[in-house]
């Protein structure tokens, strides 16, 4: 335990040569002891990275700087130097727990356009979760950089499969470390205090005398050593853990395999074998004792309760296990939106990292808005607005390189073409020419009666956009028989201008009813997704091919599913329906996806770059079936018959009411909010069930004053589900304030589908959904027929 604690790079008080030899050999193995923790203590690049060494930083042509960057003896954290005196020693340091990526190479924009004449494998960039900007560094060397990218991406690689005991107690020493001024490793009952607060509970002075009396066994007025271990585990004591470990256990330190068999059995609803339980016993029981009994004791049964296994989410359902094998329109599809934009659709930065960043994220469909730009190549940014504008050619590229990373199935670029005819050709050229056989240009196995599955289309990008004939047509005709040009509506890429501003510019310009000419190049990349505008569900029905979809806006695509849900469900069986939002989000805002998905339409387009409730739950959506971007569609919202209709359900195979019970029990180890030492998160969880109208409902806890470490509630909430199928659960946890709006802790959603029951643990993720580090809540569900 204190091998986790850790002495940064910085202003120290005056030392002894002996006090500095004795600290050093007490860093040495501090450095050890962690590097061991991770796995890394015999590895090179972990070595180079402890020592350290400088790098140019850059920032912009002229601006490049020497640094001097070193990882700390916590193996977590990377200090560097800086020239400015006034300068906060956090911020000379950051976490390898807030990096997103690090990438070799000119492979940030900032490196492509200010150090190009340095070799590219000198280069390399920190990519930092949320909207931290990029860190682009030289290297003196390739091997130093080398070095570098290794070393951290090997740390992000452990870390990432730390254990949740392993995090917690990290967290614990990160907070004894900034508890802990004067860098002694020993803790003091003023710093014992500091350390309350850094955790985020508040105790009185006797309660927190009372903890340090009991520990300090050496009676030095200060803790240390294993006495900060044992002051530790008093704090981490968990009594409703306790309490289940009691029920179950059969000798003072022990379960006996049976004994958990059964507890899987009965509170977990896991119908699984003896053999099972033994299993999971091997897994997560630490002591050798436990696993030859086989038994488990009351730490090896909290460890269940922290992994995979013992999480509210299915394990099962992070990885693909749905059928991937029918017709794409059946699935619902990850979509982003106006995806070039970092920012607000009016003024903010666009780049090719938003494409990575919502790639990364499992985003399916990406969105180029194309317009004539200088030198002949097309540019992609919000037309008429000021938003910057990159390269199509470096869009392309981008999405070559990031397009099945996360997963392997299709990738749809969805054009709004602005561009000359001469401009349209060089579009198709780079997509041809980068994408190479990437990209569909025929259909698959030569069939136009129906969707091919994602399947089938695995390792393919499929380009939506403006069609100049149909696909039976398009594949009977030879290259040179078709006209090189037509005239097609604009009518649709002219709507899909968000701002009102911006579309009254548009329509001045071209004239209402304009037309665009369309290449003829361009017009045959597109196979599956040929864009038309919506003239209703009957002449859809009546007159349009499977393969031609419209894209409509979030208050048309509401309207729609009110008046005619059964029509909006049916032809979102047979043709694919992209819904984007309104005009006047132009901050970037979300609507709700829930109401679109209800309809079956699969292409509902978010901004990825904006964290709000919305992308919580859209990415709660899409965290089933392995987070591949695809989820299967129930099976009512799937045959052209069907009679469903969210707005009034009916009897149908829909129709399988639940009872769901949630006990929410307690929490770990919340995030500290303010930066005030003083204060202290006051948290309350709401549990929100979404899906058709008549299933939404939202219930609270009460609010637990002052503790953010281990706030317990044990209430009990029960919600009557009608469509299940639909449904996704949502559990946020807030910091409650009398005089302003309620701050955001942590929140997690899943589908219905795929929760757990039993006694669970939910790992919260923070506003731009990456796991917080330790923070949890304890729950226990239950799920059963309803006899309403």
């Amino acid at each position: 335990m204190r091998g986790l604690s850790m002495q940064c790079v910085g202003r120290r008080p005056s030392r002894t040569k002996s006090q500095e030899r004795i600290q050093e050999e007490a860093s040495r193995v501090v450095t050890q002891m962690n590097s061991s923790w991770l796995g890394l203590q015999d590895d090179d690049d972990l070595k180079f990275l402890l020592k350290g060494s400088p790098l140019s930083k850059v920032k912009s042509a002229s601006w490049k700087r020497p640094r001097f960057y070193k990882l700390q003896e916590d193996c977590k954290t990377v200090w560097h130097d800086s020239k400015k005196i006034l300068r906060s020693p956090d911020s000379q340091m950051f976490s390898i727990d807030d990096v997103e990526d690090v990438r070799l190479g000119h492979e940030t924009e900032g490196l492509k356009r200010f150090a190009g004449d340095v070799p590219s494998d000198r280069c390399f960039s920190i990519i930092f979760k949320g909207h931290r900007k990029n860190l682009d560094l030289i290297a003196s060397s390739n091997e130093e950089a080398s070095r570098w990218t290794g070393g951290l991406n090997k740390i992000m690689s452990n870390s990432r499969s730390m254990s949740q005991k392993q995090k917690l107690q990290h967290w614990i020493h990160t907070c004894l470390r900034k508890a802990d001024k004067n860098k002694d490793n020993k803790m003091s009952f003023k710093e014992l205090k500091r350390f309350l607060q850094e955790v985020n509970i508040e105790t009185d002075d006797n309660y927190a005398k009372q903890i340090f009396q009991q520990c300090d066994r050496s009676k030095t007025g200060s803790l240390e050593d294993d006495e900060i271990e044992e002051f530790y585990k008093i704090l981490t004591t968990r009594e409703e853990i306790d309490v289940i470990f009691s029920t179950y256990k059969d000798s003072e330190n022990f379960m006996s395999a049976g004994n958990f068999h059964k507890f899987l059995k009965e509170e977990q609803q896991e119908n699984v074998t003896l053999d099972h339980a033994k299993s999971l016993i091997a897994k997560y029981e630490p002591s050798e004792e436990g696993k030859k009994k086989p038994a488990m004791t009351k730490d090896g049964f909290l460890i269940y309760l922290l992994s995979d296994d013992g999480n509210v989410f299915n394990p099962s359902h992070s990885k693909v296990y749905q059928d991937m094998k029918q017709p794409l329109s059946h699935y619902f599809i990850s979509s982003s939106h106006n995806t070039y934009l970092m920012e607000d659709q009016l003024k903010g930065p666009s780049s090719t990292e938003a494409y990575i960043r919502a790639l990364s994220k499992g985003c399916r469909c990406v969105e180029l808005d194309c317009w004539d730009g200088p030198n002949g190549e097309p540019v992609i940014y919000h037309g008429y607005t000021l938003t910057s504008k990159i390269l199509f050619k470096d869009v392309i590229k981008t999405i070559k390189n990031y397009a099945f990373k996360t997963s392997p199935y299709p990738v749809i670029i969805s054009l709004e073409n602005h561009c000359s005819l001469d401009q349209q050709k060089t579009m198709a050229k780079h997509m041809k020419d980068i994408l190479g056989d990437m990209l569909l240009m025929m259909p698959v196995e030569g069939k136009v009666k129906d969707f091919p599955s994602p399947e089938q289309l695995k390792g393919k990008i499929l380009v939506k956009g403006k069609k100049l004939n149909s696909l039976e047509d398009s594949i009977k005709e030879s290259e040179n028989s078709a006209t090189e040009a037509e005239d097609v509506s604009d009518e649709d890429e002219a709507a899909e201008m968000e701002d009102e501003a911006v579309k009254s510019t548009v329509h001045a310009k071209k004239g209402a009813g304009a037309k665009l000419k369309l290449a003829k190049e361009l017009s045959n990349t597109v196979i599956y997704c040929r864009s038309v505008h919506f003239r209703g569900f009957d002449y859809a029905a009546e007159h349009q091919s499977f393969y031609e979809m419209s894209s409509l806006t979030e208050s048309k695509a509401l309207k729609l599913a009110h008046e005619s849900g059964n029509g909006f469900t049916r032809h979102n069986c047979r043709q694919l329906t992209r819904v984007y939002p309104d005009g006047l989000r132009t901050d970037s805002s979300n609507y709700s996806a829930v109401d679109p998905w209800n309809v079956g339409c699969q292409i509902v387009a978010l901004n990825f770059q904006t964290p709000c409730t919305e992308m919580d739950v859209y990415q709660g959506r899409f965290r089933d079936n392995g987070f591949c971007g695809y989820v299967l569609k129930p099976s009512f919202l799937r045959y052209h018959q069907s009679k469903f209709n969210p707005k009034s359900i009916q009897d149908g195979e829909w129709w399988t009411p639940k009872r769901l019970n949630i006990m929410v029990v307690s929490g770990q180890q919340l995030p500290k909010l303010n930066k005030k030492k003083s204060s202290i998160v006051d948290p309350f969880v709401s549990v929100e069930i979404l899906g058709v109208a008549r299933d939404r409902e939202k219930k609270m806890t009460k609010i637990v004053e002052n503790n953010g470490f281990n706030p317990m509630w044990n209430e009990h909430f029960e919600f009557v589900i009608d469509v299940p199928a639909l449904a996704l659960v949502r559990f946020l946890v807030e910091d409650y304030d009398a005089s302003s709006r309620n701050d955001f802790v942590g929140q997690y959603t899943l589908p219905l589908s795929s929760l757990q029951l039993g006694y669970r643990h939910i790992h919260l993720l923070d506003r731009n959904g990456n796991p917080l580090p330790s923070a949890t809540l304890f729950v226990h569900v239950m799920l059963q027929e309803s006899k309403c």
